[in-house]
């Protein structure tokens, strides 16, 4: 009886693993593009348009640039399906994009338990009693993780931004690069003209 209820759960855990995963991103965009000489109505750009990558100091160097390198890859794969494409030598590019994230945990469950294991049981006695009997052994629940992800657009002769876009995700999931993509895919959402407020952009990924 055991064997079945185990390998019940097995076949049910193994089939959630296997839907899709729905990345719930909430999503706030600003857009002030430049305005024509004389005139009142900014102008959206429109692909193709070229651009650059611009970082900080702090992203320079070390494990720093790799992970911005990867952050940028990212976008560039969200930019390309907005007609803008990365520019082979800087001096072509008429924008600048720089990228960045933050990770905040919101909750530890060592806050809330004394031990970080719990231990789980109970057995049906052919007296139709229960008995407590330890069956399951796991560590506590993952930490509640606030993950943002920033994008600025600037203006490449000079500096002054003209699109900022940030998306926040907050879950007990692993921090995984198809996790960030989906949260740079939904910052980008509705770019380079957003609607106005915050907004939910959900993304669904295939595990």
């Amino acid at each position: 009886m055991l064997r079945q209820l185990f390998t019940l759960m097995l076949v049910l855990s193994l089939a959630a693993c296997a839907g899709p995963q729905r990345v719930d991103n909430t999503v706030q965009s600003f857009a002030r593009w430049e305005q024509p000489t004389g005139g009142a109505t900014p102008v959206v750009p429109q692909g193709p348009q070229r651009y650059r990558f611009e970082r900080l100091p702090s992203q320079g160097d070390g494990a720093a640039a790799q992970e911005q390198s990867t952050l940028e890859a990212m976008a560039r794969q969200s930019l390309e399906a907005h007609g803008w494409t990365l520019a082979e030598k800087d001096a072509d590019a008429r924008w600048t994009v720089q990228l960045s994230t933050s990770t905040t945990r919101t909750r530890d469950p060592w806050d809330d338990r004394r031990s970080g294991w719990s231990v789980h049981g109970q057995i049906l006695a052919g007296n139709g009693h229960f008995f407590w009997a330890p069956m399951f052994m796991f560590p506590a629940d993952p930490p509640d993780t606030l993950r943002q992800v920033s994008l600025l657009v600037r203006a490449a002769p000079g500096g002054q931004v003209v699109y900022e876009t940030r998306a926040e995700h907050d879950s007990r999931w692993n921090s995984t690069p198809a996790l960030w993509q989906a949260m740079v895919n939904a910052a980008l959402k509705d770019f380079p003209k957003p609607p106005a407020g915050p907004r939910r952009v959900e993304v669904d990924l295939q595990r």
